[in-house]
């Protein structure tokens, strides 16, 4: 069986009683660099996930049957790992176990009401600005190519340099970072970061 467990935004702490069990029980835990190195104690056998998914699926496919534990940021199925696997194995054949998002996180420390918010990603993808400026809230999952910087000269450039962003860093993290900025004057390089953009 393979189970997809979200892990959060990077603090243990904010690892669900099930998570923690599906954890403990595993025979072959998954997961990027960072994820594993926050496992160290974990005894059984480790698998490293890479960029690769295609390989990871193919991996996946001659192992299922073992007790498989897959470690993913956030929450599995909010722009994560969790759609690919339920489509590719079914529904049925994938346990996944869901985790605060980063998304949650920083609209929680920012006291920001996530009822009408859009969710999208500029994740290993293009943003679409028109579609998004059509929201007065937005949460983005960003990337390196796509951060913050980036986003902000976009917004500028359409004419909406006004808006506010909340910039959240290694959120959940001892060097957590949260600013709220307006678009103009956001510039320069972020670490790992989810934006809330609002037309306030």
């Amino acid at each position: 069986m393979i189970t997809v467990v979200g892990i959060g935004p990077g603090n243990l702490a904010l690892l669900t009683q099930q998570a923690r069990q599906a954890i403990a029980c595993a025979g072959v835990l998954v997961g990027g660099r960072r994820h594993l190195k926050l496992f160290e104690a974990f005894e059984g056998e480790t698998h490293l996930l890479t960029a690769d998914i295609a390989a990871l699926v193919a991996w996946l496919e001659g192992v299922q049957q073992q007790d498989i534990v897959l470690l993913a940021s956030g929450d599995p199925m909010l722009f994560g790992i969790g759609k690919r696997l339920c489509d590719h194995f079914g529904r049925e054949n994938i346990d996944v176990i869901p985790g605060v998002s980063a998304m949650q996180y920083l609209c929680a420390k920012a006291g920001v009401d996530m009822n009408d918010i859009w969710l999208t990603s500029s994740h290993g993808r293009e943003v679409d600005y028109e579609n998004l400026l059509r929201h007065n809230k937005v949460a983005l999952v960003t990337d390196r190519n796509n951060g913050p910087a980036q986003i902000a000269r976009h917004l500028v450039a359409w004419g909406a340099g006004q808006r506010t962003m909340i910039i959240g860093e290694n959120l959940s993290l001892e060097n957590e970072r949260i600013r709220r900025l307006p678009a103009s004057v956001v510039t320069g390089d972020f670490d790992m970061n989810v934006v809330v953009i609002l037309n306030e």
